[in-house]
């Protein structure tokens, strides 16, 4: 029964692993490839290693895998969305069929401060005048 809980989560863990490169292939921009990325590896990579201690059964190899997923959870959210604004905050396009940049009206994110800097006129100062 073990072995067949085994492959089930080897072959979803293989197909999210496809999909997250499928989809690295298939999506128009830096953001959209970003985020498919991050869920579905993630994904099967999570189903990768519950299948492996699933098939070890030794409580080190099963701690060790549970440890790793649930680092991997953590770790690969977190970086996403900081890959997703460095990426923001050095100028690259979103796709040209893009409708929402929710980044730049944010009052919350330094977005839009940004973006306030770039519209700015530098001021001169104006000259003095002589008496």
């Amino acid at each position: 029964m073990t072995d067949i809980f085994i492959m089930a989560l080897s072959t979803i863990g293989a197909l999210f692993i496809l999909i997250a490169s499928y989809g690295i292939y298939r999506m128009p921009d830096f953001y959209a490839r970003l985020s498919v990325t991050i869920k579905a590896a993630t994904m099967g990579i999570g189903c990768i290693l519950a299948a492996a201690a699933l098939h070890f059964s030794e409580f080190s190899v099963t701690t060790k895998a549970l440890a790793i997923v649930f680092f991997l959870f953590l770790t690969s959210p977190v970086a996403g969305f900081l890959i997703g604004r460095v990426a923001y905050f050095t100028g690259t396009k979103l796709w040209k069929h893009s409708i929402i940049d929710e980044m730049r009206n944010d009052p919350e994110s330094s977005c839009a401060v940004h973006e306030k800097k770039k519209e700015e006129p530098v001021k001169k100062p104006l000259p003095e005048k002589e008496e």
